[in-house]
Parts: C-alpha cells; sequence; structure tokens
C-alpha cells in the first residue's frame, strides 16, 4: 500500500521556561485511491447488454426475419410469371378486393367510435366510465372465434334474427355484412386505446380555456382537441388497418369460405395451402406481408411523432 511520510512539530515544555520543538516522523494515510465503478441501478455490465442484445437479435432472425424472407422467397421461387398469375387469379382479386372492402369500412367506423369514446372517458365523469373501458377492452380478452360464433348465433338463419332475416331477403353470415361486422368487433379497442392515455395527460385547460373564449363544442373539438392527438389518431388508425387486413379467426367463422364471394385474403392462403398450390399461396401471401411492412414502417414514423407529442405534452405540465 502506497503511504506518505509527513513530518510534525510537538512542543514541550522544559525546565526554566524554555520550550523544545521536537520534529517526529510519522506515517500518513495511504494516498487516496480511486474507488471502483459502481453501476447504477439501471445500469449492467457490458457483456450482459451484449448477450441481452444477441439473444433479441437471435429470436427474431428465427421468428420474424427467416419465416419473413421464406414467404418472399417461396412466392418468387418459380419466376416472375407464376408470381403474377397467383395474383392476377379471379379468386385472388375477389379476396384482395374484400379485404379492402372491409377494412374501408370498418377503419371509418372504428374511427368515429375511437374519437367518441376516448373523448367521453378523458374529458368528462360520468356513471359507468368503468363499464365502458372494460367494454372497450373486450376482444382483446375473447378469441376472435368465439366472436364469430356469437354473430353466427345472432344473425344465423337459426339465430336469434335468422328468421326476420329470411323474411326479408336479408344475408348476414356467409356474406359480406358479417365479414364487416366481425372485422369491426375486432378492431374497435385500437383506435381508442390509443387516444384515451394522450387525451387524459392532456387534461382539459385548453377546452376550458376555449369555452371560457365563447367556442362552442365542434369548435372546441375540431381547433383544440383534435390537433393536440392527430399523431396518435393516426397511429391507432394504422393499427386498426393492419388488423382488419390480418384477421383470420372470426372471418374465418361468418365467411363460410365460399370462394370468389367472402374468402379474404387470410382465408385464400389458406385455401391454396391445402390444397398443395404452394407457390401461389407464399405469392398472395408475401403480397399481404409487404402489406404489413408498409404498415410497420409507417407505425414506427408515427410512433416518434407520438412520444414527441407525449414529451411534449409532459413538459408543459
Amino acid at each position: 500500500m502506497n503511504t506518505t511520510t509527513a513530518t510534525t512539530a510537538t512542543t514541550t515544555r522544559l525546565r526554566g521556561g524554555w520550550r523544545a520543538v521536537v520534529h517526529r516522523k510519522t506515517e500518513a494515510w495511504p494516498k487516496a485511491v480511486a474507488p471502483p465503478h459502481r453501476l447504477g441501478a439501471t445500469e449492467e455490465p457490458a457483456w450482459v447488454r451484449r448477450l441481452l442484445i444477441g439473444v433479441a437479435l437471435a429470436f427474431l432472425t428465427l421468428f420474424l426475419f427467416v419465416p419473413l424472407a421464406t414467404v418472399f422467397h417461396e412466392g418468387l421461387k418459380k419466376g416472375w410469371a407464376v408470381y403474377l398469375a397467383a395474383i392476377v387469379e379471379p379468386d385472388a382479386l375477389s379476396a384482395i378486393k374484400l379485404t379492402l372492402v372491409a377494412a374501408l369500412i370498418s377503419v371509418p367506423l372504428n374511427l368515429v367510435f375511437g374519437v367518441a369514446a376516448a373523448w367521453c372517458i378523458a374529458k368528462f365523469d360520468f356513471r359507468g366510465k368503468n363499464v365502458l373501458l372494460t367494454l372497450i377492452d373486450l376482444p382483446f380478452s375473447v378469441s376472435p372465434v368465439i366472436a364469430g360464433l356469437v354473430f353466427v348465433l345472432v344473425f344465423g338463419m337459426q339465430g336469434w334474427f335468422g328468421e326476420w332475416l329470411r323474411d326479408h331477403d336479408l344475408k348476414v353470415v356467409f356474406a359480406v355484412p358479417g365479414i364487416v361486422l366481425a372485422t369491426i368487433f375486432v378492431t374497435f379497442p385500437f383506435i381508442a386505446r390509443e387516444l384515451i392515455p394522450l387525451m387524459q395527460a392532456q387534461g382539459v385547460e385548453q377546452e376550458e380555456a376555449a369555452r371560457v373564449l365563447g367556442a362552442g363544442g365542434w369548435q372546441i373539438f375540431r381547433r383544440v382537441t383534435l390537433p393536440n392527438v392527430k399523431w396518435a389518431l393516426l397511429y391507432g388508425v394504422i393499427l386498426c388497418n393492419a388488423r382488419a387486413m390480418g384477421e383470420f379467426g372470426a372471418v374465418s367463422v361468418v365467411s363460410g369460405h365460399i370462394r370468389g364471394e367472402t374468402n379474404t385474403m387470410p382465408l385464400h392462403i389458406e385455401i391454396l395451402y391445402n390444397e398443395y398450390q404452394f407457390a401461389a399461396a407464399f405469392a398472395v401471401a408475401s403480397l399481404l406481408a409487404a402489406l404489413a411492412l408498409v404498415t410497420l414502417v409507417l407505425k414506427y414514423v408515427v410512433e416518434q411523432r407520438v412520444k414527441a407529442t407525449l414529451k411534449g405534452t409532459a413538459g408543459e405540465h
């Protein structure tokens, strides 16, 4: 151990009044040694971070990147001619069209519901508020297959309204309306659940100020509330649309698998694969995967804007 030697002087009283100064050599304290770096509560050693990153990348490679690459490889394995033929085949075009129709109907309806529900829950206090929140989360806890069976029970020929629908020559189950209803059910929480936390974080001060200045309800919503939540709203729409295009369980129950009429893209892919038409199945699957990748990119861009909005809101408060 490194030490330093220090000289100290002590004074003693001698006989005759004289004082003598005695110099002594003493051992001083050891030199200060910098303490070892202590990790913070949220820090980890470098090897732990590298290990966790490696495990995450290995998991993503095995369960995401490799299957995704396989879809595109199998779809294009027999050449562009076979690939395009599978895409433009009448049943495939019908499935693509029905998927887009279901998304184009369900997403705007969920947009209206999500904004209304979020505004009501975040800006007002009323009896039954927790019940409404629970109902919004219902599709997250109920299997899509069960949701499809519920629609069959209600609107099927042997269901509650089956006789009335038959008398009026209306068809819901095994037709486009049933597919749209099932899609709406499984996707309606997404927009509301994106808007509610943001609106609650923003509070009601700005709306109250606008009300004091004489603004009406529609003006407050259009000029105050909506601009503050526009990025979260767009983020919810993207998630809702992605789920609408990729829904399988509920749609499978209510569609009846009528080829060229009630098959969406996921159902058409299943039929092609079960018939051992692998090239066609992977071709349509690659188209659906491409739409998912575009959605993922848009989701990332909007997610950054949402984080910036939340950070700005937190800074203001």
